[in-house]
C-alpha cells in the first residue's frame, strides 16, 4: 500500500471542496502543488475523476522525483522527516476536502449505509489490530448480525490472491449449501460453517439482494428477545 492509499483508505473526496483548496484542473485530473521543507522540495498531488489519489515529491533543485520517499526502510534522519512533512500536506487534504468512511469499498460503505438507515446501527470496530473489521449489533442485546471485513482473497478463493471486502451474516443452515454453489457466496470466513456465510463486497451480487439476506441474519438477534417479550407480556 502506498503512502496516498494508506492515508485516504477510508476517505471520499468532496470535489466541491478542491478548488477553494487550493487545486487546479489539469485534464481529467485536479492538481495540487506545494513547495515544503524550506522551500528544497515540492509535493504535486493528483486526484482523478474516480477520487483516486496519486503523488509525488520533487527535489526543487534537480527537479527528479525523490525516490528515498518510497523506501520503506529509511524511516530516520533526514529521509524520515521528508517523508513526515510530505504526509503531513496529505493528511490536511484528507481532512480539508475529504469526507469519512467506515470501509475502503463503494460497495461496503453503500451497505453499511443501508444497515443504517434500516436498523439505524452503525458498526464497531472491536479490534485495534483489524481496525477495518465493523460490526454490526442488535442494540437491544449485543448479538451480531453482520460482519464486514477486508481479507486477501485467497481467504476465501485460494487460486486469486489481493485484497477484497466480504459481509459475513447468519442465515438458515439449510440455505448455505445450495448458495455456496452460486457466484458471491463462499463458505464462512472465519465463522462457523454451518450458520454463518461470506459474500463478497465487490459488485458481484446486488445491494437489494444483499441486503435481503442480511434481514434475515437481523432477524435471527431479534427472536430471543421477542420471545421474552411475550412471555413477560
Amino acid at each position: 500500500m502506498t503512502i496516498e492509499e494508506n492515508i485516504f483508505k477510508r476517505a471520499e473526496v468532496d470535489f466541491t471542496k478542491l478548488k477553494k483548496y487550493g487545486f487546479s484542473v489539469s485534464g481529467d485530473a485536479m492538481v495540487y502543488e506545494k513547495s515544503f521543507m524550506n522551500g528544497d522540495f515540492i509535493a504535486v498531488i493528483k486526484i482523478d475523476r474516480s477520487g483516486k489519489i496519486r503523488g509525488e515529491v520533487y527535489d526543487e533543485v534537480s527537479g527528479d522525483v525523490y525516490l528515498p520517499l518510497r523506501v520503506e526502510e529509511m524511516t530516520a534522519g533526514y529521509v524520515g522527516e521528508v517523508r513526515a512533512a510530505y504526509i503531513e500536506i496529505l493528511q490536511n487534504i484528507r481532512e480539508k476536502c475529504c469526507r469519512e468512511n467506515y470501509f475502503v469499498g463503494v460497495q461496503a460503505n453503500r451497505i453499511a449505509a443501508d444497515i443504517k438507515q434500516k436498523y439505524g446501527d452503525d458498526p464497531d470496530f472491536p479490534w485495534g489490530k483489524y481496525d477495518d473489521y465493523g460490526v454490526f449489533r442488535n442494540p437491544d442485546n449485543a448479538k451480531w448480525y453482520a460482519l464486514i471485513m477486508t481479507i486477501d482473497k485467497s481467504k476465501i478463493i485460494p487460486t486469486d490472491t489481493g485484497k477484497i471486502e466480504v459481509l459475513n451474516i447468519k442465515l438458515n443452515e439449510d440455505k448455505i449449501p445450495l448458495l455456496i454453489k452460486q457466484k458471491g457466496f463462499y463458505p464462512a470466513y472465519h465463522m462457523n460453517k454451518k450458520y454463518w456465510i461470506t459474500i463478497s463486497l465487490d459488485d458481484t451480487l446486488q445491494d437489494d439482494v444483499i441486503m435481503q439476506y442480511l434481514e434475515e441474519s437481523h432477524e435471527f438477534t431479534q427472536r430471543k428477545t421477542n420471545k421474552q417479550r411475550n412471555h413477560n407480556s
